[in-house]
Order: C-alpha cells, then structure tokens, then sequence
C-alpha cells in the first residue's frame, strides 16, 4: 500500500476533508477521504517526506484528589445534536506542549486545577478513529483539585461537569445515555 496523491475537497478552520490516492494491496489505484486537523502541506509532508507527525490534542482521563472521583463532562455536541458524556479533551494550540494543554483545557472546561500527570499511565500519542481520520491525541491521567466552575467556557461550549464516584460511574456505563467511547473505557478503567 502507498499514497499516491492527496487533494483538498474542504478547508475549514478546524477541520479539513482531502481526498487520498492510494495503489492498494493488489496494485489498484483507490480514493479514500480523510478529515484531518492538518493542513495541505503538512500532511503531504507527513506522507512523502516521513516527517513526524505532532499530535492535535489532549484526552485527559482527571481524578480530583480531595473527592476521588472521576472528571467527566456532559457537553452538547452538534453532530448529535444532543449531549454526551466524555472526559475533558482539547486542541493543542500552536506553541504549546500537552502538559500546557491539559492545565489548560481542564480549567477552561471544567474550573478544576492542573495538580500532577501521572507519565507512567500517560500515552503521548494515540489515534481516535483511524478509519476517517489522522487525529491523534496524548491520553493523558492527572489529579485535579478545586472547585467546579462555568466561568471559563468558551461561547459554543456548553458542558456540565460531573464527578463520579466508582458506583456513580457503574450506573453511568450500565445506563442508555450516550457515551464517547474514551469516557466509557476510561469509566471501566477508573471502576476496574
């Protein structure tokens, strides 16, 4: 399998949608369309020249130390068009490492603290979905602390925060509501 070409079909702020060449397994020239957070040239960068390709986020899998519990959010999310339960996640913004990330996309999600990242649980670089998309993402385990807080949510965020406590997580993942997939594995660890 190699790529052959790789073309722009759309180019938002932060998502892209390009169309992949590619010579398959049996020597057949295929297209298959990829969403990515990357632009044009980056990406061609990443897929003819071998460059190392960054990660664009941060999951953050949170335990407050003085409550033990797990930091989940219930967020809406447009492409449901409802709410769904996650962990506290965010974009990585240009300058920044994932620690700077987490500190901050947990305070602005959830008004919790950044206290320690536990590196010997933390994955620097996994993907999310590789049959749609290149994103990849650190997987990060913290401690937080403080109080939960709206005050820093950005316009179109609109997320309740939730501390669950093991038997509060069981009845969460044993329920109907819908559920990221990186929530429910995180709930089952955390159970576990």
């Amino acid at each position: 399998m190699s790529m052959k070409n790789i073309t722009t079909l759309a180019d938002t702020q932060y998502l892209k949608l390009y169309d992949a060449e590619y010579i398959n397994k049996n020597g057949e020239c295929k297209n298959w369309s990829i969403a990515s957070r990357k632009n044009i040239d980056t990406l061609k960068n990443i897929y003819f020249n071998k460059a190392k390709c960054a990660i664009d986020a941060v999951i953050i899998i949170a335990t407050h130390t003085v409550e033990n519990k797990l930091v989940i959010i219930k967020q809406f999310r447009v492409p449901l068009n409802d709410y769904v339960y996650e962990i506290p996640a965010g974009l990585i913004d240009p300058g920044e490492d994932f620690k700077t990330t987490v500190a901050r996309e947990l305070k602005e999600e959830t008004g919790l603290d950044l206290i320690q990242i536990d590196y010997s649980k933390t994955k620097s670089q996994a993907y999310i979905s590789t049959g749609m998309t290149d994103e990849s993402a650190a997987l990060v385990y913290c401690t937080c602390q403080g109080k939960v807080s709206k005050d820093y949510l950005e316009p179109d965020e609109d997320i309740e925060v939730v501390l669950l406590s093991k038997a509060e997580a069981k009845i969460l993942i044993d329920s109907d509501k819908k559920i990221d997939i990186k929530a429910f594995l995180s709930i089952q660890n955390f159970i576990a």
